[in-house]
């Protein structure tokens, strides 16, 4: 009989994971991705570049964004303090 081998777990990587997937279909307004990411200008570029999708449900001018919150998750600026 072979000795059982016990593999490393990757705590916080299995944590973040469970959060992506629970925040699937999830949706986040302009303002908020905007806050999560760093500002208007870096959600638009972001968003030019394909790397979150942006939904606009209806065609008007002011129509509101939703933005898919694990690609904006994903794009978050450190919020850590500076110390």
């Amino acid at each position: 009989m072979s000795p059982r081998v016990i593999q490393p777990v990757n705590v916080e990587a299995i944590a973040l994971e469970n959060i992506f997937l629970a925040l699937e279909g999830v949706t986040f307004c302009k303002d908020e991705s905007a806050r999560i990411v760093g500002g208007i200008g870096r959600l638009e570029t972001l968003i030019a570049e394909g790397k979150i999708e942006m939904e606009k449900r209806t065609n008007k001018q002011n129509g509101k964004w939703f933005c898919n919150a694990v690609q904006v998750l994903k794009h978050c600026r450190n919020m850590r303090d500076k110390k």
